[in-house]
């Protein structure tokens, strides 16, 4: 059974879908970052950088930091979503998102929405990011069904809880077709559907 640490971010999302494709059984364990939780020493044990989501795998007791390395590791263990024939591409665009879409979508957030006002200069430096992020993911939507080729991957199901995230972009999906394409055939998996609502709060996935 997989223990899943998180709050409700586009981070924790990207694992419960994860775990929601493979059908392993899991629990979900709350973090509230909002109170700090994640900087408790009991936490800061199973996270060193007080991050969530973390994951426990209670078949071996391993514990598992950063969605990406969850994803792998949860790729590997179902054999999934991880064609070992692709891991090269799939890692690249994997990357692009660790290093590149959520951390400039997170400072979008950031600027725009929880300190607005405080910073014209990032205000206009991560909205003019997020619209080159929406431009870069639709160019290669144009020419790929999904972004590390032709089959769904652990790439796809990191990046879809960033792209759901398109109203608060102030950006939306009407101009770039290819991007919202791929967003809506995502969005019409029950798995995702399903972990999606990460704390059963009934969620649902945004629409275009």
């Amino acid at each position: 059974m997989i223990e899943l640490f998180t709050a409700d971010t586009p981070n924790g999302k990207k694992i419960s879908i994860m775990l929601e494709e493979i059908n392993f059984d899991y629990k979900v364990t709350k973090v509230n970052i909002y109170k700090n939780e994640q900087f408790k020493p009991e936490f800061k044990k199973i996270s060193p950088f007080s991050k969530i989501p973390v994951i426990i795998d209670h078949d071996n007791n391993q514990n598992i930091f950063e969605s990406g390395a969850i994803l792998i590791y949860l790729g590997e263990k179902s054999g999934e979503y991880y064609d070992k024939d692709q891991r090269t591409n799939i890692n690249q665009w994997l990357m692009g998102q660790m290093a590149y879409v959520g951390p400039m979508l997170g400072q979008h957030h950031q600027f725009h929405h929880y300190n607005p006002g405080k910073s014209e200069f990032g205000e206009s430096r991560y909205f003019k990011i997020a619209n080159e992020i929406y431009k870069d993911l639709d160019y290669r939507l144009s020419t790929s069904k999904f972004l590390a080729g032709k089959s769904y991957t652990i790439a796809d199901i990191a990046t879809f809880p960033w792209i759901a995230r398109h109203e608060w972009h102030d950006i939306g999906l009407s101009k770039f077709d290819n991007l919202k394409r791929w967003y809506e055939d995502i969005s019409k998996r029950k798995a995702v559907q399903k972990g999606f609502d990460l704390l059963n709060k009934g969620e649902i996935i945004p629409k275009v």
